[in-house]
């Protein structure tokens, strides 16, 4: 097929004898002064332009960003299938999100004693690349009123060479071929890009040099097949400022943009860029702060993203929630889950069963799993490297409110707490109040040698006031049974915390000794209970 050459019948690189030139040397194939041009033009190009509404202009046109380009994109196409599915031209009001749909963050946690002072722990959704999905193309719509109509002087010949699609309505004797008036139908939002390309034929250049405009360009030059135009876009593209949005929407191009041979130096240096960016992926670690995090995170794109409800339950539940590791997110967030209307019910509850049934599992069952997955794409058993650790919570209403919660830190990740370090576990909760452990490298009080402390901390919540019997302990050799270390009650205030600054009672070398008793194949188990007060 012409258009599977994806070249140019005469490619305007190759030199044609003549000595006129105008505007350019005729060696580049410059017939911009021809453009237009009743003497050198041997029919008419009429152009229907239908309409819609006032709205419906250029793509790139007020585009600023690729961002804006992606999301305009995006709302037309949304509006034409409107258009069709309704018969007419009207468009309706895009679906709200409701705010009670959000999800709330239980994030904010202040801590305050008057041993230790512990830093502001916030869990808020880290801000993302966003990123577009467009994968059609709007150049087949169909409209019953046109609002105006361009004619141009135009030049068969030169068409023709530089186009599979003018080549074949030329020359294969079809009525248009016969005729010296030649129609195309366009709608609003096309005008712009086509004239520019239109204009590329003649004078092999453009006037636009934004990424909104160029890639408007370069999905109509994809429509009427000229390859150099295809080139000329990606080359200019690929000459921009590389983000990662861009990246993203140009790996996210419709399959026939993609599957070009001239497009496919601008996908490679997207794909080489994302991969040189997020190379190193653990200088990213902190971005996260936890797979609750990463939800709300996923959520809120998917929200902006896709406004109309039906569409984001189709995207969030083919192809993101498989990225989402349901397993590591807290319990009280997994309830959320169930009744948050993104998700179809039937999708959520599979999602949610899927990760209690992995809390449930006994730990060298977990590792199995985890293990198995380890080489997948979604990896949903593989624990990430969190901000804040991931703790084990076992609840009780009866005879008392009281829960009793497990967190577990690797020997590296005890080794960067020296000299001054501090490690934060993800947010429990009991009696509807949020609480949080905190591990410390710090000096003990007389400040003659660096220890191990363990903190428990209240979420700040107002002024109220929470009274706690609480005891942590530590698994230790040689019997590996939980051993209690240090008991105590405390009455909390919002952002308050208490605990111990030496909890082995012994110096941090002692503890990191390779014959110290707390580390269990290389990992420090501790427990925490918690019980109210009455």
């Amino acid at each position: 097929m012409l258009r599977g050459s994806n070249s140019d019948l005469f490619d305007p690189r190759t030199e044609m004898d003549s000595d006129f030139t105008r505007g350019g040397s005729a060696s580049d194939g410059d017939f911009g002064f021809a453009f237009n041009d009743s003497n050198f033009s041997d029919r008419l190009l009429r152009i229907e332009i239908m309409g819609g509404s006032a709205e419906d202009r250029a793509d790139g046109e007020g585009c600023t960003s690729i961002i804006d380009w992606a999301r305009h994109r995006k709302r037309r196409r949304e509006d034409i299938k409107k258009d069709i599915n309704n018969g007419d031209l009207s468009v309706g009001a895009e679906e709200q999100i409701l705010g009670s749909n959000q999800p709330d963050m239980d994030d904010c946690v202040v801590c305050d004693n008057q041993d230790e002072e512990a830093e502001a722990m916030v869990e808020g959704s880290p801000s993302g690349d966003e990123a577009a999905d467009d994968n059609e193309s709007s150049w087949s719509m169909d409209c019953s009123t046109v609002v105006r109509v361009k004619t141009l002087h135009i030049s068969s010949p030169i068409l023709a060479a530089k186009s599979p699609f003018f080549y074949k309505l030329f020359s294969n004797g079809m009525r248009e071929s016969e005729q010296r008036h030649v129609t195309l139908r366009i709608n609003t939002s096309e005008e712009a890009a086509l004239m520019e390309l239109l204009n590329f034929m003649y004078s092999n250049t453009l006037t636009a040099s934004q990424a909104p405009q160029l890639l408007d360009v370069l999905m109509a030059a994809d429509k009427f097949e000229v390859a150099s135009c295809m080139r000329y876009c990606s080359r200019q593209l690929r000459n921009l400022p590389m983000k990662p949005e861009s990246a993203l929407l140009y790996l996210e191009l419709p399959s026939s943009v993609l599957m070009a041979e001239a497009v496919q130096p601008l996908t490679d240096a997207a794909k080489q860029y994302l991969a040189a960016r997020y190379k190193d992926i653990i200088k990213f670690q902190e971005e996260v702060a936890s797979e609750d995090a990463v939800y709300d995170f996923v959520l809120k794109w998917a929200r902006a993203q896709y406004p109309i409800l039906e569409e984001r339950r189709e995207v969030l539940g083919a192809r993101l929630a498989r990225y989402i590791r349901f397993p590591y997110m807290t319990c009280r967030k997994l309830k959320k889950v169930l009744t948050c209307t993104d998700f179809e019910h039937e999708a959520a509850s599979k999602l949610v069963l899927e990760a209690l049934f992995f809390k449930g599992e006994p730990p060298h069952r977990q590792r199995t799993l985890a293990a198995e997955e380890s080489s997948t794409l979604n990896r949903r058993f593989v624990e990430r490297a969190y901000k804040y650790r991931p703790v084990k919570v076992v609840e009780f209403e009866l005879p008392r409110q009281q829960c009793v919660v497990y967190l577990d830190l690797k020997r590296e990740e005890c080794v960067n707490l020296f000299p001054s370090g501090r490690v934060y576990s993800q947010a429990f909760h009991l009696g509807g109040q949020g609480f949080f452990l905190s591990a410390h490298c710090n000096m003990d009080q007389q400040s003659s040698f660096h220890c191990f402390g363990l903190f428990l901390g209240m979420q700040e919540k107002g002024s109220v006031s929470f009274a706690v019997d609480y005891e942590f302990a530590a698994r230790s050799k040689p019997a590996e049974e939980f051993v209690s270390k240090y008991k105590g009650n405390y009455t909390f205030t919002g952002g308050k915390a208490v605990g111990y600054r030496n909890l082995f009672a012994i110096p941090w070398t002692s503890f990191m000794a390779e014959d110290s008793p707390y580390f269990i194949n290389g990992v420090l188990h501790l427990r925490a209970e918690l019980t109210i007060r009455h």
